[in-house]
This record gives structure tokens, sequence and C-alpha cells, in this order.
């Protein structure tokens, strides 16, 4: 979500419109308030495929998410009867689809006449250099099959990267992370804690096993449980959060360093503060396996198989984040890289569609 917010911030700087913005829902995650108030765009909710977790709430599984979806079928042709009614009334220039799978299926079965264009850290798996885990062959080609049908039709697709790269062909551009004008205010500075975020709530009961066994390591973890307490104080020195957008960032400026699972968004922020980074990738979801394998590979910080801090304390003693300048230099390109998307200068009007509801 923090993406889209950061692209509509982009495109209004350049005189652009943002008409509207599809969300899909899942029964674990509610849309947070920042979004709605950061967004300035009408937004409509809807069903689309979502992975399944085990009981825990902690390992995707792949068999479990594929029957389930296959079962919500008819559900899942509402929505894109949905997207065609929102679509055919706010008659956009361009279709901007941050890897959602209905937004490719929906290019593929309605073929409207507005541009369509995907976005997402997924898209760089088309790059030759690209980095997937081994010895999955099956979870490789579900993953390589589920980026081809989201980008199906697409005029444009943009591959979001932690570092700079060359083209991977004509039709895949290469591009830097989106992050919020909030993050690049900030002031990062060292404190006393370090910092957890947990986009499955399962991984909660790990953090709470080691912060028991390590009363003196400060932590404050954030997650995505939906019924949770804004704050509880589990432990003296373990906090958690429900996710806050200003009280995370205020953290991560403060933060001793980041432990999170293998995702894209919280990782770019933690780099563009210059702050120590480990990575634990999500049990059962190949694309974080992949993640995890280019952060080691590009430098940008460690991984790991659970949440263990001593990890990240033995990294935190370097202080910042060697990558953290040239990794600046490279996310304030966007508005050159936007003006070549937009080189018109008649004011567009843009639609997102955005999957950030799901565990991706």
């Amino acid at each position: 979500m923090t993406q889209a917010i950061a692209f509509s911030n982009l495109l209004r700087s350049q005189g652009h419109e943002l008409a509207g913005v599809l969300v899909g829902k899942s029964h674990r995650r509610s849309i947070p308030d920042f979004f709605t108030r950061e967004i300035q765009a009408p937004i409509l909710a809807l069903d689309s495929p979502n992975f399944e977790a085990d009981g825990a709430e902690k390992k995707i599984l792949l068999g479990k998410t594929i029957r389930k979806n296959l079962k919500k079928a008819p559900i899942f042709w509402k929505s894109l009867l949905q997207i065609d009614d929102r679509v055919k009334s706010l008659n956009p220039d361009i279709i901007l689809n941050f890897y959602d799978l209905l937004g490719g299926l929906y290019s593929m079965l309605f073929r409207p006449k507005a541009a369509y264009w995907v976005i997402g850290h997924q898209y760089l798996s088309g790059h030759p250099e690209f980095l997937f885990a081994p010895g999955r062959n099956l979870e490789r080609l579900l993953f390589r099959l589920n980026t081809q049908i989201t980008a199906w039709g697409a005029e444009e697709i943009l591959a979001l990267s932690f570092l700079p790269q060359k083209m991977a062909s004509r039709k895949v551009r290469v591009v830097p992370p989106l992050l919020r004008r909030e993050v690049k205010k900030l002031s990062p500075h060292q404190g006393g804690f370090y910092l957890a975020y947990m986009v499955n709530p399962g991984y909660g009961q790990e953090v709470i096993t080691y912060a028991k066994a390590h009363p003196h390591i400060q932590i404050k973890a954030y997650w995505d449980k939906k019924d949770a307490a804004e704050v509880e104080q589990v432990l003296p020195n373990l906090t958690l959060n429900r996710v806050h957008d200003q009280c995370f960032l205020q953290d991560m400026a403060a933060c001793k360093g980041l432990i999170c699972t293998a995702g894209f968004e919280s990782v770019c922020e933690a780099m563009y503060l210059g702050k120590p980074i480990l990575v634990i990738p999500v049990a059962g979801q190949y694309e974080q396996a992949c993640n995890a394998l280019e952060v080691i590979h590009s430098g940008i910080g460690k991984t790991a198989n659970s949440f263990d801090f001593s990890i990240l304390e033995l990294a935190s003693l370097e202080k910042t984040n060697p990558l953290q300048e040239d990794f600046q230099r490279w996310v304030e390109t966007w508005e050159q890289v936007l003006m070549r998307l937009l080189p018109v200068p008649e004011q567009a009007s843009i639609f997102v569609q955005s999957s950030d509801l799901s565990y991706t």
C-alpha cells in the first residue's frame, strides 16, 4: 500500500490525476486508516485471490491456497465485473496494477481501452540475472506463471529493484523502489531497541519466545493481526504493535536494526535510512525465498530462518548500511523515470489496482 501512496504523490507532482483505487480484501487484514487518508482517491475493496496459511498463521500452504481460490472462482468473477464497472465509469487513460492476479485476468478477458501497466518487485524475475531459489521447481513454475498472468497484455512492465540494473528486455523496465515522502524526511539515529515486522502474525510467538530468553534485548515488533490491540506490552523488553504508518517510521528511524519477513517495502525503507537488515523468508512462500537470496547476493543485509536477533545484533555494530548512499541516489531518480513514462504534458488519468491486502 505504501508503494501506491508513493506513486500517487509522484503522479500529482507532475500534474496527473489518480482517478480511483481498487484494493484486494483479506479476512486477516483490514485497510489501514493511513491508506485511506494518504491515497486521496475513491477506494473500492473487493475479493481477490489470497495465500492460505497454516493454523498458526505462519507457513503458506500452496495446495490449500490453490484449492481455496479455485472454489472462490464465482466470487472472483463478480470482482472482475466490479472492476469493469469501475473502469467504465472512471474512463482512465492508464490502469496500473500492483501485482494483483485479477488485474491480469481483467486485462486478458475484458480488453479495456485504457493502457494497462504493471509494477512490482516480482517482475524482476524476468531479468536474466534474477536469482531463483533452487530445488523448488513446482513453486518456481507457479511463481512465474502467476507473474505472467498479472502482466497479461501490459504495455509497460515496471520491475522495482533494490539497486540499478540493466534492462531485462525491451518490455521490462527496471525502476527504483517507491518510497513515501515521510521516509525521506526522517533523521535516522541509533536508539536502544531492534525493530521487527511480521507480515504473518504466526511469527509473533517466535518473537515472544526469543524475547523471553534474551531479556537484555529491547524489541518493538509490528504485525498485521486484525484483532490485536494497538500496543501490547507483552514483556518488559517487548511490545507488539498493530501496523501504524507514522509510529512504524519513527521507530524505523530510531532502531538499531530491522528484522522482518523477506518482503520488499520495509527492507527498502531500512536501506534508505542506513539500518542493518535481517530478513526471514515466510515458510512456503517461494517469492520470499528468492528475495532472501537477493538480499544476501546484493550485500543489502543478512538472512535467517527464524527471528534470531543475535544475528542482527552483530550486524548493528557496523552502524550503517554501506549501500545507503547508492540506494538513496537510485530512489531519487523516480521523477525522471516518470517523465520518460508519461512525457506528454497533458494530464493523464490513472487507475490503480493493488493486492496489498493479500500475503505478498
